[in-house]
């Protein structure tokens, strides 16, 4: 019989915004559930770019930092989830040729033992049973969404040792790790196929004649899809708070509402580890977990 204990779910991002660009209809949806759902962000998004060219002023740039964390705070009130600041700073996107080393005391070059130490101080105090993170190319290769992956991992391992970072609470071990995947060129020509075949201009058909067909596709990987379409407003809404970032006239939003619960209502993860008997494919990132006998 299903639960009616509240579950617990961590997703732990690089940049305030990826929780909105990554899962957040799911997470939006297990909020509406009743459960607890927890955004972790690693930096604070300080290096940004500002994406929105009705943002792109001096006064923007200036308070960067300050206004990026009105826009988490913005947006976790609309996905309902509970925030934490892991407290580090954007390493930026490194550019150029040769790629110039990263600032000093960044996120991604302070010590691994020093962030992982920071999550599982979190992780003991929410105690999630699931956590959700990228995998171990950081969706893409930014240095922070990579540092985030093993950030996460190693904190997933850590977070019940009794023996790891024993002033950091008492320990909890998290019963199911995720890989969140999103950018599969099998979702992107699905809709460039659904708007074209509505006479509609597709924003993918640039990408899609760029993509290496040697490429792999993360839908290979994919374990776990969690229909989620009824909040797919939820989730542009959250996007839109990160006013810097997102351009509201952007091709996010190209593809109507109707079309994406029509061809795509899901949101697809990978089960990277699970300590509890599951079966994939999944549709439930607490599969295995909705049952009397769960570890609470």
């Amino acid at each position: 019989m299903p639960s009616t204990e509240k579950l617990r779910l961590i997703s732990v991002h690089a940049h305030p915004d990826d929780e909105s660009s990554k899962g957040a209809a799911s997470t939006a949806r297990y909020v509406a559930e009743g459960h607890d759902v927890m955004v972790v962000t690693c930096t604070g998004g300080e290096r940004g770019s500002v994406l929105n060219p009705a943002m792109d002023r001096p006064e923007v740039h200036v308070n960067l930092r300050a206004i990026r964390r009105e826009e988490m705070e913005r947006a976790a009130k609309i996905l309902g989830v509970q925030h934490r600041w892991l407290g580090f700073i954007d390493s930026g996107l490194p550019e150029g040729e040769p790629m110039p080393p990263l600032p000093d005391g960044c996120f991604a070059t302070i010590p691994l033992e020093t962030s992982t130490e920071a999550l599982v101080r979190v992780m003991r105090e929410f105690r999630p049973h699931v956590v959700v993170t990228y995998d171990e190319n950081g969706g893409y290769p930014h240095p922070d969404h990579i540092r985030c992956h093993e950030v996460s991992v190693a904190a997933f391992d850590a977070a019940g040792d009794a023996g790891r970072f024993p002033d950091a609470g008492e320990p909890w071990q998290p019963l199911k790790l995720y890989y969140t995947h999103g950018f599969s060129r099998k979702r992107m020509q699905a809709f460039h196929d659904a708007l074209l075949a509505r006479g509609l201009e597709s924003p993918y058909g640039e990408w899609l004649g760029k993509w290496d067909p040697d490429r792999g596709d993360v839908m290979d990987r994919v374990t776990t899809r969690v229909e989620c379409a009824d909040y797919f407003e939820v989730r542009d809404e959250a996007l839109k708070a990160h006013a810097t970032q997102i351009d509201p006239t952007s091709r996010w939003f190209t593809v109507p509402s109707d079309l994406q619960r029509d061809v795509w209502p899901t949101e697809d993860y990978e089960l990277a580890r699970s300590l509890v008997d599951t079966t994939v494919p999944e549709d439930d990132l607490f599969a295995g977990l909705r049952d009397d006998e769960a570890p609470r």
